[in-house]
């Protein structure tokens, strides 16, 4: 009987302990944020990661309108900026990996093109996510206005509502190329091909972090913050197509 109650003290402890951070991220970190979780979940078992994926831009208008998160991993770092003008964020908006744009399809062998294969006839839709809300998406027309190739592909773009959705527009065929983040182009079920983007033709993918105001977590958010920003984690973010200045 009284190995009976102390087991269930025991349980009822941890789980008075146990505690729940909510991360709003964007998509391009689905694949990097699994090993990430497991990682510091191994370290701090008392921390368990509810991870909720969404375009940058969706997941500002949610946390603006109240949505429970305690930690927002941005695409960029104009939406944690916006959210530290509101008066939303804890702390200071920290950069915590660069992400790349390449181009990425399963249907035509992209290692030995430039860019002007958008150009080519066989090549009848180009995916991007909806720039006004993905930072990929955004870069993506940045790009393109680079080289200046928006007015001859125009027509070709289809928009997705973020950079997953970019990704299964081109991996179904739907789209016979598409603008993905690298780190989704070397997803392991990702069998295509991709051509690199030259970093000089859009502006840099610096993907901020924050602590959220309503955070009811505070310590254990601050804790994942200083996890995600520190040198341990560096390794795993550039094996997944990240970058570091």
């Amino acid at each position: 009987m009284k190995k009976t109650i102390l087991f269930l003290f025991i349980i009822l402890n941890y789980a008075v302990q146990a505690q729940n951070i909510k991360i709003a991220a964007a998509p391009n970190l689905r694949y990097v944020l699994d090993e990430l979780k497991a990682s510091f979940e191994k370290q701090n078992p008392q921390i368990h990661l509810l991870v909720t994926f969404g375009s940058s831009g969706t997941l500002y208008q949610q946390i603006t309108n109240g949505a429970d998160f305690d930690v927002f991993m941005s695409a960029d770092r104009t939406f944690p900026e916006k959210l530290k003008a509101d008066g939303n964020v804890n702390g200071d908006v920290n950069v915590y990996a660069y992400g790349k744009l390449v181009l990425w399809s399963n249907t035509i062998d992209l290692k030995s093109q430039s860019i002007n294969v958008l150009l080519k006839s066989e090549v009848v839709h180009i995916a991007i996510a909806k720039p006004e809300v993905a930072p990929y998406g955004e870069r993506a027309i940045e790009c393109l206005k680079y080289y200046q190739m928006l007015d001859k592909v125009k027509n070709k773009i289809v928009y997705a509502d973020n950079i997953s959705q970019t990704a299964q527009y081109a991996q179904s065929g739907n789209a016979q190329i598409g603008f993905l983040a690298l780190s989704l182009a070397l997803a392991p079920e990702m069998k295509g091909s991709y051509l690199l983007l030259d970093t000089k033709s859009y502006k840099p993918v610096d993907q901020g972090i924050v602590a959220l105001k309503g955070s009811k977590n505070k310590d254990a958010t601050e804790k994942f913050i200083k996890f995600i920003l520190s040198k341990g984690c560096k390794p795993i973010f550039e094996k997944n197509g990240y970058t570091f200045p």
